[in-house]
């Protein structure tokens, strides 16, 4: 590492200017900006293709021919490639974040692509499958580089400024959304597009260094390449259950919420797709603010107060956007991504601050396949429920009362990280 990539750059980067509500931007190294750039490019473009499917579902599903009662099912099976994500995060622990980081872009461009040759809903599940493998994994292991890398006081506000990154993706695909009943292949031209901004990010990522952290420890390792996730089940049961057991249920209820946003804004309010793409730009351009204003606001006052606030607000949001009409749905619209953003980044950061480096990317596929399972079973609950609730709208607010339990669990059993050195949170054992 060269000297100069120590130095404390005294000027924003001008990709920041993408995002211009940044709030208090902390002194961060050459080496900080540079990481967490490429990290924040991938990602936004990763959410691209999440965008996407949540966009283009009312295309999607008449293209195809998916009935209205698997909606639900057919999103929560491609959920289910977060599970094999897993494997990624083990193996980032034993043989480096970066390479297992080129990994799973190269991967998930590749399905990505695949998806809009499709021609059965079996298919498309398949490909979105494995795209969704890839995407978790390397999500997962982006925040562990950032929490890596950057200081106790900037951490919050750096994975807020990758998460926020992420949500402007979601725009970007808004954008691309609006052009969807004019492009010469409808939704498969959105999905053959996203090719070519992540084959970029792939040759990007090749400046990408390995965390300092994971260097120290690379010559103390021994065992297996799984030793990991039988470590941390054996160093940190406890915290290990007290994570999943509030990130899970929030899952569960918020994932069945946020899928079926703009099928309900076009089938139940009426929108156009370039009246989805007005809100989803504008208005998320406003909700994206709750990445930054999390992780800034978690770093000043504790990752449990801003938590709990931000759920209270998405339970109000979600359910007042199912069950009202007329104009407070586009500001209810923002307040449900506005916080649900905001969560993400939180518990992302407990997800890679509450364990040690040795198992700190297994921890963090761990969150990530525990929570897209529960998002799944959310899902196909929402598929049960449908016929008796006899719309999406009401189905999906019976399922809200799920998010008193991480309320509970964050209150009473998630330990304090916020400005603490990860080596003071999860000391090696």
């Amino acid at each position: 590492m060269s000297d100069s990539d120590d130095e404390i750059v005294r000027t924003r980067p001008r990709w920041t200017y993408v995002l211009p509500w940044l709030g208090r931007v902390p002194q961060l190294t050459r080496r900080q900006w540079r990481v967490l750039g490429l990290l924040g490019t991938a990602e936004l473009f990763d959410h691209y293709d999440l965008g996407i499917l949540t966009l283009a579902l009312v295309q999607i599903q008449a293209g195809l021919a998916i009935a209205e009662g698997d909606v639900g099912t057919l999103v929560s099976v491609i959920r289910i490639g977060a599970v094999p994500a897993i494997l990624a995060g083990v193996l980032a622990d034993r043989i480096g974040r970066r390479r297992m980081l080129l990994a799973t872009i190269l991967g998930f461009t590749a399905a990505t692509f695949a998806t809009a040759f499709v021609q059965t809903p079996a298919q498309f599940a398949a490909a979105q499958l494995v795209a969704r493998t890839f995407l978790y994994a390397e999500t997962a292991l982006a925040v562990v580089v950032l929490a890596e890398e950057m200081a106790a006081s900037s951490r919050g506000w750096s994975l807020g400024v990758l998460g926020a990154l992420g949500a402007f993706g979601h725009g970007v695909a808004a954008i691309a959304f609006a052009f969807v009943d004019v492009l010469p292949f409808g939704w498969r031209s959105l999905y053959a597009l996203g090719v070519l901004p992540l084959l970029a990010v792939a040759w990007l990522r090749r400046s990408l260094p390995e965390t300092e952290r994971f260097e120290k420890h690379r010559a103390s390792r021994v065992g297996s390449a799984f030793q990991p996730l039988a470590a941390l089940a054996r160093a940190y049961p406890g915290r290990l259950a007290t994570l999943l057991a509030a990130f899970a249920p929030l899952e569960f209820a918020a994932v069945a919420a946020l899928t079926f946003m703009a099928k309900t804004l076009q089938e139940e309010h009426g929108y156009a797709p370039g009246q989805v793409t007005v809100l989803y730009v504008a208005g998320g351009a406003l909700a994206i603010v709750g990445n930054i204003l999390a992780g800034a606001w978690s770093d000043r006052f504790g990752r449990r107060v801003t938590i709990a606030v931000l759920i209270g607000l998405l339970a109000g949001a979600a359910f007042g956007f199912y069950r009202s009409d007329g104009w407070i749905v586009a500001p209810l619209w923002i307040l449900l991504v506005f916080s649900m953003q905001g969560l993400g980044v939180l518990f992302k950061a407990l997800g890679s601050e509450l364990f040690p480096t040795s198992y700190r990317s297994t921890a963090s596929s761990v969150r990530a396949m525990t929570s897209t399972i529960a998002g799944s079973l959310g899902l196909w609950l929402e598929s049960q429920l449908y016929p008796l609730a006899g719309s999406h709208a009401v189905a999906i607010t019976w399922m809200l009362p799920a998010l008193l339990i991480p309320l509970l669990v964050v209150a009473l059993r998630v330990p304090e990280t916020a400005a603490r050195e990860l080596e003071q949170i999860s000391p090696e054992r």
